[in-house]
């Protein structure tokens, strides 16, 4: 055999091996790569790596995020954290929750470990000593929403759009939303956790959910230069994200696109009943209450009062008081109709018609209602 055949055929091997390699690594990195964590400069950088999903949090993402940021909150070294995703479209547009509805269908343990750590790490968030920047570039919802809106800084670009759309899904808006919505001006988070209404670019930080807003094509450059403070404190962060927002002249000068319809948001929702909301609604026969009406009136009748409910209650109470309640809720809507049949309407099927159980808002007893909101003894959510 001459030297180049057996040359040609190591080469031919060691290429194969390599190749054998890369596929088990890939399959051990699966999971790993679907978040990526990293210490760079002064800061601990999450990504969320699954762009082909819009960055949709699993419990896998969940359990590698949460150790990391208790530990990077105890290293002298950290001084902020920074959180962000990958591909543009999302910073990410939620939980997975097509697995969590597959999962409880048979009964295994996913659909209570994903929302109880879920909501585990939305509270580490919370409470995070550490200054937590999230760059809400793209899509923000649901389980997005819960890993940024807790933080100390968020930071919206024109692309971001946001919205929590659970009950279009026979869910309620949780991740605290039971906390951060009733908290927003007025009775807008009502408004928003009704509707699904979504909220884009500058409308996020003025809606107050976002805390800066800076030109999508400056972000790299705003990440750089957080990356080079040296041992910064909050106000050192701070005063970058400011520098950044007021250089920021996209749609400076647009009014809020809620603006003109606040005052009458505030008194549809300040009704003590979803049936009185749909009444005051079909009352005012305006344009824009019909075009809301007609987008509640889809929305399934269960998470409408569950949500009525969760928000009212969860105005007075702590964040870990609202993550109890909602665990609560979760673990209800788990073993209830409207969830499963949401996620095939919306996810599976694609059909958009789902059919709710029971599908009339009066046939939502107080009593059904209240046992949503059960506590579920030694399986309550503890911090």
């Amino acid at each position: 055999m001459r030297l180049w055949e057996l040359m040609a055929r190591f080469n031919s091997f060691k290429r194969t091996n390599v190749i054998l390699q890369h596929l088990r690594m890939s399959n051990h990195t699966d999971a790993a790569g679907e978040v990526l964590l990293e210490r760079k400069g002064c800061a601990g950088v999450i990504t969320l790596n699954r762009p082909k999903f819009l960055n949709a949090l699993n419990l896998s993402m969940v359990r590698q995020i949460y150790p990391q940021l208790k530990k990077w909150e105890q290293d002298p070294e950290t001084f902020l954290i920074i959180i962000k995703g990958v591909g543009g479209k999302a910073f990410c547009a939620g939980g997975d929750i097509r697995a969590v509805s597959e999962a409880a269908k048979a009964n295994q343990k996913l659909s209570q470990e994903f929302f109880r750590e879920e909501y585990m790490l939305n509270n580490a968030i919370d409470s995070c000593q550490k200054p937590y920047v999230a760059l809400i570039h793209g899509i923000t919802m649901g389980g997005g929403v819960g890993l940024s809106v807790h933080g100390h800084f968020r930071v919206a670009t024109e692309k971001s759009l946001f919205a929590m759309p659970e009950t279009a899904i026979g869910l309620f808006p949780d991740v605290g939303g039971g906390y951060f919505l009733p908290r927003l001006q007025g009775k807008l988070g009502y408004f928003l956790a009704f509707t699904g209404f979504r909220l884009k670019g500058r409308d996020v930080y003025t809606a107050g959910i976002a805390t800066h807003f800076v030109d999508s094509e400056k972000l790299s450059m705003l990440e750089a230069d957080l990356l080079a403070l040296k041992s910064p404190s909050k106000e050192n962060i701070a005063d970058v994200l400011d520098t950044y927002h007021t250089k920021s002249k996209i749609d400076q000068n647009k009014p809020f696109i809620l603006e003109e319809h606040l005052d009458k948001i505030n008194s549809w929702f300040s009704a003590n009943s979803v049936e009185q909301i749909i009444e005051i609604l079909q009352q005012d026969g305006s344009s824009f209450a019909l075009e809301q009406l007609k987008a509640i009136n889809k929305m399934s009748p269960t998470s409408l009062k569950i949500t009525l409910r969760q928000l009212m209650e969860g105005s007075s109470k702590t964040l870990q008081e609202v993550l109890t309640m909602e665990y609560r809720l979760s673990q209800a809507c788990m073993g209830g109709h409207d969830f499963h049949e949401g996620v095939r309407a919306v996810l599976i099927d694609k059909d958009q018609s789902p059919k709710w159980k029971p599908a009339e808002l009066k046939e939502v007893t107080d009593e059904d209602l209240n046992n949503y909101f059960k506590s579920l003894g030694s399986n309550d959510l503890k911090f």
